[in-house]
């Protein structure tokens, strides 16, 4: 046995022995014992084993380059968790660990995961490693459990630093073993893996007819507010409020029903539709260390989280972009090769956004078949330094965002082509306003991930939604009803939304709702002067849209909106339903005259318009009624400000900041701002039962592990300036 692993160990030309420990009950603890390689002439006693039942030790220790420095916690916690899985490491587990020349450690079958695409770069430290670990034939795959196929992973992409070698001779074992093939990236992606068996309604008779009740409990919910219940007849009455109000059904679970979650809630199994997911994500070399692993992190927990009808592609960009797999089915198969294509990132090279979008896009143009709910996920922690140019001097034009978005997603695209990107900015660094452009230009939200350790939660949030969609292409009509009674205007934030020449119609393009999603609309309405008529009938709003499970269309409609009109006027009791949303209208726009006037130097200015609005809310009858939406929006002001003390703070994570929380109240949903997604702050106005649960879900698997408290450290604190408070 002795001279054929000799054989194999000079055929291989790798300097590789491992030696069974004298003891195995050391205890992972012992940080200081030395990683050097065993003495062969000192340890006579000690058996030559196989690489998948013992410690993996190599030596020398390489040279780190000068420039990768880590933080000390994280540091000290690779001695004892594996930085690509994040999972602890001890001795005696049952788990090999392989310790490389840099001294930093790893499961034996995590680092050969990466080593097998071609990596020989120290995920922790970026060390260039001359020694690597091989992965035998014969110990390829566990017992019991079935092979992988090697994933679709270039040799030649600036994403991986790869050393070409010859093709060496292994043991040949006694079973057939698949060569490792990587093929070149197909002309069309049009080899996306077909959908699962489209779930139905077990309910025959819950299929939605053409036109269905509004109070059936399956159905969109309208309501219809006046600003006030009467108005003298006497006198015409311009700008009068009246607020829409929707909501969509509920009882959709995130939760897979194939599979059972330890220390989860038990839920309903109320079937759902299923997703198309196609996640964008940044590797470039400022990714490098905690960043790229606590992201490995948060893709693992979306892709176990996906059900096996829910399909997931994943691109991986830097100075090029490249597809990692095609856009799979997330069975025990699929989710087992995105991990493993996922741990084998590398950070490295600069950052092409529009190259990974563009990507990105034509998964989803060139998907054979399609999945009802379809959605692109960016993140990125720097700025697009290959198509728009940020660093023009202050004369020069605005950037023009919209060349890093494909044609094909805009939203206003004739082609009826319409993929949201959910944008996430994250850390200091990023380019906020094309982050901003790229999700609001698309029909997605843009959240800005501060702090590190949230990055999987607001990961959580986002698929939290996307996986719980009840509605979709929801368009909502709105007609007068009685002569002169004329539209003004629809405030509708981000929604696109058009009135008729005569204003007598309008409409508001909603898209999609996720489960027990609330929307508002605020009309303004002018109403002429009545001689006799006791009351006015204002209006009346109709609903269209499709149910994603059944593919029916769906058709409801409101009851008519009346109000009195009496002889004098009276002391006529305010809505607070109308008077919130006014509230929410008012915080939001002094939000963009405050950002707009940042951008243009004048800090003062800008946090003086944030402060005259919170005076404003102060006054209205949901303030003094202790209203929680005023309350949080006087909480977000106060915070926007605090952002603005210095230029340096603004620069840093202000702008980011205001952005995320424009792009919340624009499309009334929730995002990542600043530290937390958790559902008890004040700013998360928009989280729906299933985003709550999720975050819950992810929140529960990083207290799993004992450690995970230790990257919870705010991006902040890589600037030379704390954070204010």
């Amino acid at each position: 046995m002795g001279s054929k692993w000799a054989k194999v160990k000079l055929a291989l030309g790798l300097n590789l022995c491992t030696y069974i420990p004298r003891t195995l009950d050391n205890d992972d603890d012992d940080e200081d014992s030395s990683s050097s390689v065993s003495d062969p002439e000192k340890n006579s006693g000690a058996a030559l084993i196989s690489p998948a039942t013992a410690d993996i030790q190599l030596a020398p220790p390489a040279t780190v380059p000068h420039g990768s420095k880590l933080s000390k916690s994280f540091s000290r916690s690779s001695k004892r968790m594996c930085s690509i899985c994040l999972a602890s490491m001890k001795r005696g587990d049952g788990h090999a660990i392989f310790t490389a020349e840099c001294s930093h450690s790893f499961h034996f079958q995590c680092i050969v995961s990466n080593v097998k695409h071609g990596n020989q770069i120290c995920p922790v430290c970026r060390a260039k490693w001359k020694e690597i670990p091989v992965h035998f034939p014969s110990l390829d795959t566990p017992l019991g459990r079935a092979r992988i196929n090697p994933v679709d992973w270039p040799q030649n992409n600036a994403l991986t630093t790869v050393t070409h070698r010859p093709p060496v001779t292994r043991p040949t074992p006694n079973r057939h073993i698949s060569p490792l093939f990587q093929a070149p990236e197909p002309a069309i992606f049009n080899d996306d893996e077909p959908v699962g068996q489209q779930v139905d309604s077990t309910d025959k008779s819950a299929s939605h007819e053409s036109s269905i009740d509004a109070c059936d409990s399956r159905a969109v919910k309208i309501e219809t507010f006046p600003e006030v219940p009467a108005v003298p007849r006497s006198i015409p009455t311009n700008n009068f409020s009246v607020l829409v109000h929707l909501k969509a059904p509920g009882s959709v679970s995130v939760q897979d029903p194939c599979r059972n979650q330890a220390n989860l809630p038990k839920v309903s199994h109320t079937p759902r539709a299923p997703v198309d997911l196609v996640t964008v994500i940044d590797v470039s070399g400022s990714m490098a260390g905690t960043k790229l692993a606590l992201l490995k992190r948060a893709m693992g927990f979306v892709i176990q989280n996906l059900g096996p009808s829910d399909r997931l592609a994943v691109i991986a960009f830097s100075s090029t972009a490249r597809r990692l797999f095609l856009l799979r089915r997330m069975s025990e198969t699929g989710r087992q090769q995105a991990l493993q294509a996922v741990n084998s990132l590398v950070a490295n090279g600069g950052t092409n956004i529009a190259e990974g979008l563009r990507k990105g896009a034509k998964i989803m143009e060139d998907r054979r078949e399609k999945n009802p709910v379809a959605s692109i996920i960016l993140l990125s922690d720097g700025q697009d330094t290959y198509t728009v140019n940020n660093h023009g001097s202050s004369n020069q034009q605005q950037p023009n965002y919209k060349l890093l978005l494909p044609l094909s997603i805009h939203s206003g695209d004739n082609s009826g082509f319409k993929i949201p990107v959910h944008a996430f900015g994250f850390g200091v660094d990023h380019d906020a306003s094309s982050m901003h452009s790229i999700s609001e230009i698309s029909g997605g939200t843009f959240s800005f991930i501060e702090t590190e350790g949230i990055i999987q939660d607001a990961f959580a949030q986002c698929i939290g939604g996307l996986l719980s969609v009840v509605v979709k292409d929801l368009q909502v009509s709105i007609e007068c009803l009685q002569t002169g009674v004329q539209l003004g205007s629809l405030k509708a934030g981000s929604y696109p939304n058009r009135l008729m020449s005569d204003r007598r119609m309008g409409s508001i393009d909603v898209g999609d709702l996720y489960a027990d999603e609330e929307r508002d609309f605020l009309v303004s309405i002018n109403i002429p002067a009545e001689s006799l008529s006791p009351e006015t009938s204002l209006l009346k709003c109709k609903c269209v849209y499709v149910d994603p499970l059944t593919k029916q269309t769906v058709t409801l409609r409101s009851a008519e909106l009346k109000i009195k009109r009496p002889e004098k006027a009276g002391q006529e009791r305010v809505s607070i339903e109308v008077d919130r949303q006014q509230n929410r209208l008012r915080a939001a726009e002094a939000m963009a005259q405050a950002r707009a006037t940042a951008e243009k130097g004048d800090l003062v200015g800008a946090s003086s318009i944030l402060e005259n609005c919170r005076k404003l809310l102060a006054e209205s009858v949901s303030a003094k009624s202790q209203d929680r939406l005023c309350i949080a929006l006087d909480a977000e002001l106060k915070e926007m400000q605090e952002r603005m003390a210095s230029r340096h703070v603004y620069e840093a994570s202000g702008r980011a900041y205001i952005l995320s929380g424009l792009s919340s109240h624009s499309w009334q949903r929730a995002t990542a701002r600043g530290d937390s997604t958790d559902g008890s702050s004040l700013v998360q106005a928009y989280q729906t039962p299933s985003m709550v649960e999720m975050v819950t879900r992810s929140q529960a698997t990083l207290l799993g592990s004992s450690s995970a408290q230790r990257y919870v450290r705010p991006v902040w604190s890589l600037t030379s300036q704390p954070k204010p408070r």
